[in-house]
């Protein structure tokens, strides 16, 4: 069935980076080393023992058992990972916001790859790479013999090594070979703007290592803009999330000083901790959010989020949720309401491990059920087309439970799938200016004219089909 959906950008990153993201602590913590069943680590040994002696050919040593911690790690949780060399360095590059490559954003459209948009200043920016180019070739292979990932993997490598592109141009009626050498790629996770006159949007797609450093910058920028702004959108839409000392920071950002942000409870007594708005809670080096205008404060403020929307974009909607501080608008979010820590093997393996849950200020875990907005908005005028697509928490296999009940399961949730696969497949057709979902920002942005017209006291389209997703059931005894 899935095999129907064309990935498009605006439905599969929430989908994908919302699954897969984590929050990531600082902390490294020790517990006290459990006595080890000597009775099942003796049916491992043997279960090696005869993979290697019986197998029909010989297995490396290492494989076996990096496949079996592998498989041990994943069995948890959809969240919890062991890392490989490659996989702990694709892992720091993820949250650093930096990798070596093109810099091209890129989808999958029929077999191809298409560039959805060339990070500017890049080497595809460079090379004049368009947005909506085709890429039929890597080196000499068809890409209608890669998945996606393999494709990132192909156009990725080392600085100053060159990869060769065939590109179709349909406009243009013509294919070509682009050779583009590699290089360090710096991505941005904040971006901003004057809406109009008084009224500003600032919009993260990632919390990263620079995360809150630009968005201070974004912040003064606008404030010199126009120095009586009169509200702020915050948009966290299909942002999955990433470093917590980050959505502590951008919490604490519109807060009181020293309330609390989120609170974390696990096994280990390190992972019952409370985050407060304080910079030692998310400064590493100081306070990084001494330059920020003083009336970002107080100034009248919403916050858009939608399916998409996970781990700390949730932290960060949830505190300012709870301290009152903000109208939360958009759908119910993602629902990943997990903590994990990376806790290194050596010096380039790892793991990543839930080690606890997290819990807005009032108490309430979102783990599963996700961060129900003041007011429900859907993504446009006509209603949420494709928010059904997008998968949440709740839907992962072996998803961890929110601990405070038994969930319900939602039987007309699959019947809503099958009718946004057919209207998305019809969408897909059509040209980008033709789409009823424009991009996030732009002047045809449904959910932040609405959250416009909130911020200045008129009248809001709520939507009339979403509701909240069931409360969980209380387990009986």
């Amino acid at each position: 069935m899935g095999q129907k959906l064309k990935i498009t950008g605006w439905v599969a990153v929430g989908v994908l980076a919302g699954a897969l993201t984590t929050v990531s602590l600082q902390t490294v913590a020790r517990g006290a080393m459990s006595p080890l069943p000597l009775e099942e680590i003796q049916q491992l040994s043997a279960v090696f023992g005869l993979i290697k002696t019986d197998y029909v050919e010989p297995v490396d040593d290492k494989k076996l058992i990096t496949d079996a911690i592998s498989g041990m790690v994943s069995s948890l949780d959809p969240h919890s990972q062991y890392f490989d060399k490659k996989s702990f360095a694709e892992f720091r590059e993820g949250t650093s916001g930096r990798f070596v490559g093109l810099g091209i954003e890129i989808t999958q459209e029929d077999g191809l790859i298409k560039i959805v948009s060339p990070i500017e200043g890049s080497p595809a920016f460079r090379a004049g790479l368009k947005t909506n180019d085709l890429i039929t070739k890597i080196e000499d292979t068809p890409v209608k013999t890669l998945t996606l990932s393999e494709a990132v993997k192909r156009m990725r490598g080392q600085p100053d090594t060159q990869v060769t592109l065939t590109i179709l141009r349909k406009d243009e009626s013509r294919t070509f070979p682009v050779t583009i050498t590699r290089e360090e790629i710096k991505t941005h996770s904040v971006k901003g703007k004057i809406i109009e006159p008084g009224y500003g949007w600032i919009r993260l797609s990632q919390f990263q290592d620079r995360t809150v450093e630009d968005f201070v910058q974004k912040a003064q920028e606008l404030y010199k803009q126009d120095p009586r702004l009169k509200g702020l959108v915050l948009d966290l839409r299909n942002d999955p999330g990433g470093l917590l000392d980050g959505a502590v920071a951008i919490s604490a950002a519109f807060l009181p000083p020293d309330v609390t942000v989120v609170t974390t409870d696990g096994q280990l007594a390190d992972s019952k901790a409370t985050y407060k708005a304080s910079p030692e809670f998310y400064g590493r080096r100081g306070d990084p959010l001494a330059g920020l205008p003083a009336a970002l404060k107080t100034v009248p403020l919403v916050v858009l989020v939608n399916e998409g929307s996970a781990s700390a974009s949730e932290i960060v909607a949830g505190a300012l949720q709870d301290h009152k501080r903000a109208i939360v608008m958009g759908s119910q979010t993602f629902g990943k309401g997990s903590v994990q820590t990376v806790r290194p093997l050596g010096p380039d393996t790892g793991i990543k491990l839930t080690t606890a849950r997290y819990y807005t200020p009032s108490g309430k875990s979102i783990q599963a059920k996700g961060i129900v907005p003041d007011v429900m908005i859907d993504e446009t005028a006509e209603g949420n087309l494709f928010a059904a697509l997008r998968m949440r928490e709740a839907d992962l296999d072996k998803h961890l439970t929110s601990g405070q009940g038994a969930e319900v399961q939602d039987a007309a949730r699959e019947k809503a799938r099958e009718e946004a696969r057919k209207r998305l497949e019809e969408e897909a057709k059509k040209t980008p200016a033709e789409r009823r979902v424009p991009d996030f920002g732009s002047d045809k942005d449904f959910p932040l004219q609405q959250a416009v017209n909130q911020l200045r006291g008129k009248p809001v389209l709520v939507s009339k089909t979403q509701t909240e997703r069931k409360e969980e059931k209380k387990d009986t005894p």
